[in-house]
C-alpha cells in the first residue's frame, strides 16, 4: 500500500460502510420507524439520488481547486451528513438524511479516481484506483458485518456514529499524507461539459447504470434472502456479508489486473456477461445453504471486479474532464444502485419471493453487457485498445 494512497483507501472505507450498511439494517430500520422493508429500500435509492445529484454538481462548483482541499471539503460533507443520519427521529427526516450523505460519495471517488492515477506507477492505473476501491471492499468484510450486527443486537444509529468516527479519521489522514497537488490550470468548465457530447460518453453511462444495477437486484436483499430463503439466522446476515466482503476484495483485485492487462472496455463486456449468468445461478441454488454462501462469495467478486475497469473507462475517455467524468461513472454506478433497489423490489411487492430480484439483476446487467460490446464495436470517442494510463489533469 502506498502511504499516499491510504487516505483515499479510508474515505472508500467510510463510504462504504454508509452505502452498503443499508442493505443489512432494512430489517431493523423498517421494524425501528414502522415501515415496510420495500418502503426501507427507498433510502438506498435516497443515498444513491443524492450521489446522483452531487457528483458532477459539487466537481463543476469546486474543481478548481486543489485536489486536497476538496477532498478535504467533500470528507466534512460526508461526516456531518452522516451525523445527521443517526439522529433522525423518523423515516422522513432518515430519508432526507441520507439523499444528503450521499452528495459527497462521487465526486470524492471521482476525484480520488483522478489522484490515484496521477501518482501511479506506469502501466499500473487501475490497479492505483482499485486500492482506492479496496476502501469499499474493507466495508464489506469488516465495517457493513459490524454495522449490521450493531443494528441487529443495539441500534441502527450507533452503526451511523461508526460512519463518523471513519469520516473523522479519513480527515486526518487527508490532512497527513495525501499529496498537495496543483489544481487545475486555464479550467474551461464548458469545454469539460462537452465531454456529455460524445455518444461514447452516454454508451459508458448507460452501461453503468444499467448494468451494474444487477449487484444491487441482489445485494439489497440479501439479508431476508439468507434468512427467508436460505434459512439462516437473523445473527447469520453477519458473517454472510463478510463472506460477500471477501468476495468483493478478491473480485476488486482482480478487475484491476484484468483492465491494465487487456482494456477496460473488454474486462468490463467480459464481467458483466459473467454476472449475467451468476445471477442465475443464485436464483436456483439459495434455498441450499452450502450453495447459497459459495455463491455469495462469487456474486460479491463477480461485482465488485467491474470497480475499476469503469472507472479507468470512464477516464480514458475523457481527456481534459478527467474528474468531472469519474464522478459521473460514480453517479451512474448509484442510478444503478437506485434502480437494481427499485426494480429488484417489484417481484417483491407482488407477491414473488427473495430469490426473484436476481433474475431481475441478471436481465440487467445483459443489457448493461450489450452496452459494453457496443462502446467496443464502435471504435470512436473512447479507444478501448489503447491502456496509456491517465497521468494529468489536463
Amino acid at each position: 500500500m502506498n502511504k499516499n494512497l491510504l487516505p483515499l483507501t479510508l474515505g472508500g472505507l467510510g463510504i462504504g460502510i454508509t452505502e452498503f450498511v443499508m442493505m443489512g439494517l432494512l430489517p431493523d430500520i423498517s421494524k425501528d420507524l414502522a415501515v415496510t422493508i420495500p418502503q426501507a429500500g427507498h433510502l438506498i435509492s435516497a443515498y444513491a439520488l443524492g450521489v446522483v445529484i452531487g457528483a458532477p454538481l459539487l466537481i463543476m462548483i469546486a474543481g478548481k481547486y486543489p485536489p486536497k482541499l476538496i477532498l478535504i471539503a467533500l470528507m466534512i460533507m460526508f461526516t456531518v451528513f452522516n451525523a445527521f443520519s443517526a439522529f433522525a427521529p423518523t423515516f422522513n427526516t432518515l430519508f432526507i438524511a441520507r439523499l444528503l450523505s450521499g452528495l459527497p460519495h462521487g465526486a470524492f471517488f471521482g476525484v480520488g479516481s483522478v489522484v490515484a492515477s496521477r501518482i501511479a506507477e506506469k502501466g499500473k492505473a487501475a490497479q492505483a484506483v482499485s486500492l482506492m476501491f479496496m476502501g469499499l471492499t474493507i466495508a464489506n468484510i469488516v465495517g457493513v458485518p459490524l454495522g449490521t450486527f450493531i443494528g441487529h443486537n443495539f441500534s441502527w444509529r450507533i452503526s451511523f456514529a461508526v460512519v463518523v468516527f471513519v469520516g473523522l479519521v479519513t480527515l486526518l489522514g487527508l490532512k497527513l499524507w495525501l499529496p498537495a497537488l496543483e489544481a487545475t490550470k486555464n479550467r474551461d468548465l464548458k469545454a469539460e461539459l462537452s465531454f456529455f457530447k460524445k455518444r461514447d460518453a452516454w454508451i459508458i453511462i448507460f452501461m453503468i447504470s444499467i448494468g451494474t444495477g444487477g449487484l444491487f437486484t441482489w445485494y439489497s436483499y440479501i439479508a431476508p434472502l439468507m434468512t427467508d430463503v436460505a434459512g439462516f439466522s437473523s445473527n447469520a446476515v453477519t458473517y454472510i456479508l463478510m463472506l460477500a466482503g471477501l468476495g468483493m476484495m478478491f473480485g476488486n483485485y482482480v478487475g484491476g489486473r484484468l483492465a491494465d492487462k487487456f482494456s477496460p472496455a473488454k474486462a468490463s463486456a467480459a464481467l458483466l456477461l459473467t454476472m449475467v449468468v451468476t445471477l442465475t445461478i443464485v436464483h436456483f441454488v439459495s434455498a441450499n445453504q452450502p450453495l447459497a454462501l459459495i455463491m455469495t462469495f462469487v456474486t460479491g467478486a463477480v461485482a465488485f471486479s467491474l470497480a475499476a475497469p469503469i472507472q479507468m473507462l470512464m477516464i480514458q475517455s475523457a481527456k481534459g474532464s478527467e474528474m468531472l467524468a469519474a464522478s459521473a461513472s460514480q453517479a451512474s454506478f448509484n442510478i444503478g444502485n437506485a434502480l437494481g433497489a427499485f426494480f429488484g423490489g417489484l417481484p417483491l411487492v407482488y407477491g414473488f419471493d427473495y430469490t426473484s430480484p436476481a433474475y431481475v439483476g441478471a436481465a440487467m446487467a445483459l443489457v448493461g453487457a450489450f452496452f459494453a460490446f457496443w462502446l467496443i464495436k464502435s471504435n470512436q470517442g473512447v479507444a478501448e485498445e489503447v491502456k496509456v494510463p491517465v497521468t494529468s489533469f489536463h
